[in-house]
């Protein structure tokens, strides 16, 4: 059987996109590629990943920059044919950006840089990066943001919840949503969300950085290992 092709790409100011390569060579079964920002060729990805960092140095806004890039243009294309793309951090930024989530994110409400572990409820374990988890399960996740905090209008609110397409949302141990474990203000306490078709997913939490136990969680790799056995059916 092939190998899975997971193809990520790297901006200019991308500063996970090794630690996202390294969680991806652990698994079983998965070639990597590292997709240039002016590349016009996914080369054979059958999964799309956006890294964390500062892409294009995050001037203007956040992802606003890297939306013009060459290779999101084919990316936009391949998630157009239902094909399964991945947005960490500024990757969920840019994702944003280019409309092919719903929403925005703006500087946290504490206007101060979050670096730490938070808790974070599953809401929504049926899609291809959720569905090794337990529906309602606490996973802790790093994150390392200045502008994680989640806007969108009641109305898509709204309709994000109705349509199932909230995966994520930041908590208490206990699995309680709480305004004091939402640090960076988020809408509903959003941490991550899906397109209409399930196969596109942005969140602000770094699953790579909770790869293996050294870094004081494993429960990152699940998202990584269920969309690559996804593919493997």
């Amino acid at each position: 059987m092939a190998d899975v092709t997971v193809g990520i790409v790297v901006f200019p100011g991308s500063n996970c996109d090794h630690d996202t390569r390294y969680a991806l060579d652990s698994l079983p079964d998965v070639t990597t590629r590292m997709l240039w920002h002016n590349e016009h060729d996914l080369r054979g990805s059958d999964i799309v990943v956006l890294p964390g960092g500062f892409s294009y140095g995050d001037y203007l806004r956040a992802g606003s920059i890297a939306k013009f890039s060459p290779v999101m243009r084919e990316v936009v294309a391949f998630a157009g044919r239902g094909n399964p793309v991945l947005g960490i951090c500024n990757g969920f930024q840019v994702l944003l950006e280019c409309g092919l989530l719903e929403g925005a994110l703006t500087k946290n409400r504490d206007k101060k840089f979050i670096c730490r572990h938070m808790h974070v409820k599953v809401v929504n374990n049926r899609t291809i990066f959720t569905g090794l988890y337990r529906k309602d399960e606490v996973l802790s996740l790093p994150v390392a943001h200045g502008e994680g905090n989640y806007y969108a209008p009641p109305e898509t609110v709204d309709m994000l919840e109705q349509n199932d397409r909230i995966l994520f949302r930041y908590c208490e141990p206990d699995g309680r949503v709480s305004d004091e474990a939402n640090l960076n203000g988020s809408v509903s306490a959003i941490a991550g969300i899906s397109n209409r078709e399930k196969n596109v997913v942005g969140l602000m939490p770094h699953p790579e950085r909770a790869s293996e136990e050294l870094l004081g969680s494993v429960d990152g790799r699940r998202m990584f290992e269920g969309a690559v056995r996804h593919m493997l059916r």
